[in-house]
Parts: structure tokens; C-alpha cells; sequence
């Protein structure tokens, strides 16, 4: 990571993120209203012995900040152990706060320059895109990594943008640049988005709401490692 994170080059960050976390790979989300009373310490666990190298801790409307602070660092802790990536969603203050490796924002976040001058080049960046000319956008800033979706139908998240379709991965692969797939995605449709090249996929709610989250993670990440 530190040959990552000590790097301005843009283009040299973006192919090593793609490189060693994105290539066919389960990028995994926080969900504690979908968990059936686990905590995100406990699905987290679950999902790192599973072989998950990428954790996104998405919580909104959830606790108070003191107790996502908490819940943060022992999350911390547990990424370091098994030498996984820890995304923080929209919290730049709570990144900065437990040394997470990078934060996540969206199109109505702080403008992403304006966050890459608070976290510097030691933080990943990612940015959620939902249609083309964001993408576009997107390639000419100093993101490391992009979200694409919703690619199906959700209603994991409320206020979600019409679906992209799986078309819109041809056109992500037409630029050089990580990216992770999202929205309404499920075991019987991961085959559709490989046909189209996709790198990393997130599954929220079907992953934390399994019955086990550990047998769940493994049989996604076989699957995608089979294409």
C-alpha cells in the first residue's frame, strides 16, 4: 500500500488499485439495518476470514459519530490484520480520525479536489459515479478508483438513480481506471456483468443478511475468480 499512497502519479496509483484490489474482486459494504442484529465488527469478521480484501464502512443515520468512531477502530484493527483496504463512506473527519485507508464520496459530497487537498495522496479516494458523462468527468480527477451503478434495479438505497444496465461497464472498460459495480446485483446475475468485463463488484444487502456471511463471501469470490 505505501508505494500507493506515497504516489501523485494518478496513473500509476489507478493501475496498481486495479492490480492488487480490484481485479476480480468482492468489495464489501457496512449495513447494520440489513445485519439481523450483528454487529458491523461481527459481519466485518466474517466477511476479512471469507477473503475480502476491500471493507466499506457505509453507515447513514446510524449512531452517533462518538459510537462510529468506536466501532471504526476496532474495524481498523481488523483490516490491518488480514492486510485489507478500509473505505470510509462520506466521513472525511471520520477517516482521518482511524487512519482508514481511503473514503468514498458521492456527486452531492464535497467536490473531490476539495477532498484531495484535506486527506493528500496518503488517502484513497473513490467516487460514486451513475451515467456516462459522470464517468467522463470523473477520469480527469485525481479519484483513484470509481462506483458505477445502480446497475439493476435496488432498494437498498432510497433515493438510487435509474438503473445503468450492464452496457455502461463496456464503456467504463473503454478508460484505464478501477472501478466497483453496484445496485441490485445477485449470485444469478454476477455471470452477466463478467460477460461485460467488470472488476470489483459490491452485494450489500445479500451478503450481511445471510445466515452466514463468511460461506456467502467465499462462494461470491469463487464464483467471480471462475471467470
Amino acid at each position: 500500500m505505501n508505494d500507493i499512497k506515497q504516489s501523485k502519479d494518478i496513473s500509476k496509483r489507478r493501475a496498481l488499485l486495479k492490480d492488487r484490489y480490484f481485479n476480480k474482486s468482492l468489495y464489501c459494504c457496512t449495513a447494520n439495518d440489513y445485519s439481523n442484529g450483528r454487529t458491523n465488527i461481527e459481519v466485518v469478521s466474517q466477511m476479512l476470514d471469507a477473503g475480502v480484501i476491500i471493507i466499506q464502512y457505509r453507515e447513514k443515520n446510524y449512531k452517533s459519530m462518538r459510537e462510529q468512531y468506536n466501532e471504526c477502530i476496532e474495524i481498523r484493527k481488523l483490516t490491518k490484520k488480514y492486510d485489507a483496504l478500509l473505505i470510509i463512506n462520506d466521513y472525511v473527519d471520520l477517516a482521518l480520525a482511524v487512519s482508514a485507508d481511503g473514503i468514498h464520496i458521492g456527486q452531492s459530497d464535497l467536490p473531490i479536489e476539495v477532498v484531495r487537498n484535506i486527506v493528500g495522496y496518503d488517502f484513497i479516494i473513490g467516487l460514486s459515479t451513475s451515467n456516462r458523462e459522470q464517468i467522463l468527468n470523473s477520469i480527469n480527477t485525481t479519484a483513484d478508483y470509481i462506483g458505477i451503478g445502480p446497475i439493476y434495479s435496488t432498494n437498498t438505497k432510497k433515493d438510487a438513480d435509474a438503473p445503468t444496465g450492464v452496457e455502461i461497464i463496456d464503456y467504463i472498460n473503454s478508460f484505464d481506471i478501477p472501478f466497483v459495480c453496484i445496485g441490485g446485483i445477485k449470485f444469478d446475475n454476477i455471470e452477466e456483468l463478467y460477460k461485460h468485463n467488470a472488476q470489483s463488484i459490491c452485494m450489500l444487502s445479500d451478503i450481511v443478511s445471510s445466515d452466514s456471511i463468511k460461506l456467502k463471501c467465499e462462494s461470491i469470490i469463487q464464483k467471480i475468480k471462475s471467470y
